[in-house]
């Protein structure tokens, strides 16, 4: 399904974050560990929770949920033998569960979007779970991938952390189940570093010791212990509300957005701050933003690796500030559902925005007075390449097909309903 944005001058009205993506499937994954029921109350939907709740219940845990919330038994650290697993598009719950299916003896993880997943590396994963004692038959790094585990050695173990900090993600999560102690060093640089905060935030709610250091550049994780069962709350979710906060500081707006904690661990939180320094009118208390745009924005410039998941919102709303916008330490952009460097940069370009790329920076030149529109552009299937795209379609002067954003689903499957409810013009049409 494709989707119609017609430009659109003035949001207004309140709406409820969603649920947050990223501590939903880390809440799922250690109510699997555990032993005994823990409950998750307010969790995220979207395709990537579903598919972490698939793939946990093809590993053997019990999971029953209602409109408010989900009570999971866990198969602790003996997940059932399973012959497969479909992560769909999800590259998180691809790699945690990497990780945990080394419990396993021999578990395939198919490819089912050879377009998307299927071109994403996780040769850094691979390279550490072999060191572990855990066989992995792979194409080139690439999907499809079988594990052949059973018995995962701990010790010392080390992972790049340069392309993706999902993959120690995926070994804080394994190793406090091992025999051994281990402990682990980060190679390179660690890209996304207040997500890693996320895993041992959730992990010492679950009641998992890991002695980090200060940089995160090496763990200390005790073995043998296990997770407890737990009630955990989920917060409201920054990444996917970072679109709805650029569509209204681009138009005339008095939007709301509730559920949005201010000491978030979430780096995306960063959004608010950088819409502030946009000169963007907006106040943050209580868990509630409160945008007042008037249309008008200051150009910025931005460590994206503090916010990765938020850059390609905010670099939408830096296309019609006034002034040069730079966006830097982004390389991890290239290397997600699409590369969101180069991919994305094009389709702004086909909309008439003056954009450049460089390796690692987003830089973009303002055009306060709008830009072109009235073309067809791609999503390349990526869920935050159409939030941002539709941020610049409110604002062009002619309307913008963006194909396949159905694909929204991934993290927001009613994102369009969100801005729809603030007024704003955008309608499905068939692909």
């Amino acid at each position: 399904m494709d989707v119609f944005v017609t430009p659109t001058p003035k949001l207004a009205g309140e709406i409820q974050a969603l649920s947050s993506k990223n501590y939903t499937t880390r809440y799922l994954l250690v109510a699997a560990l555990a032993e005994g029921t823990s409950t998750i109350y307010y969790p995220a939907h979207s395709e990537d929770s579903d598919a972490m709740r698939r793939c946990i219940r093809d590993l053997g845990a019990i999971v029953e949920e209602d409109d408010e919330k989900i009570v999971i038994t866990g198969f602790g650290r003996h997940p059932k033998p399973v012959d497969r697993l479909d992560v769909g598009n999800a590259g998180a719950v691809l790699r945690f569960l990497m990780a945990i299916a080394a419990l396993c003896p021999d578990v395939t993880f198919i490819n089912r979007y050879p377009d998307s997943l299927g071109k994403r590396p996780h040769d850094d994963l691979i390279d550490s779970l072999t060191s572990m004692g855990v066989t992995i038959e792979h194409n080139d790094g690439k999907l499809p991938i079988t594990i052949r585990g059973g018995a995962p050695r701990g010790g010392k173990i080390q992972v790049s952390g340069n392309i993706s900090s999902q993959f120690l993600s995926a070994l804080l999560f394994l190793t406090p189940l091992l025999e051994e102690d281990s402990e682990i060093e980060v190679l390179h640089d660690l890209k996304s570093k207040v997500v890693v905060g996320q895993t041992l935030e959730v992990l010492e709610q679950a009641g998992i010791v890991i002695h980090a250091d200060e940089d995160y550049m090496r763990f200390r994780v005790p073995g043998r212990q296990r997770y407890e069962a737990k009630t955990y709350s989920v917060q409201g979710d920054y990444p996917g509300s970072a679109a709805i906060l650029a569509a209204a500081a681009v138009t005339q707006s008095d939007v709301i957005v509730h559920r949005l904690e201010e000491k978030s661990k979430q780096g995306e939180r960063a959004v608010v701050d950088v819409l502030k320094m946009m000169e963007v009118p907006l106040t943050h208390e209580n868990g509630d933003v409160h945008v007042r745009g008037n249309g008008r924005l200051k150009a910025v410039e931005f460590d994206g690796d503090h916010a990765t998941d938020a850059v390609l919102a905010m670099v939408a709303a830096a296309v019609f500030a006034e002034g040069t916008s730079r966006f830097y330490n982004v390389e991890n952009l290239r290397y997600k559902e699409c590369d969101r460097i180069t991919d994305y940069l094009n389709e702004l370009r086909r909309a008439g925005a003056d954009v450049e790329e460089r390796q690692a920076e987003i830089i973009v030149h303002g055009r306060p007075e709008g830009v072109e529109g009235g073309v067809e552009i791609n999503a390349h299937y990526d869920h935050r390449v159409i939030m941002a795209l539709t941020v610049v379609g409110l604002r062009a002067k002619q309307p913008l097909r963006i194909r396949d954003a159905h694909h929204v689903a991934k993290s927001y499957p009613i994102y369009f309903d969100h801005l729809k409810a603030l007024g704003a013009n955008v309608e499905w049409i068939e692909g």
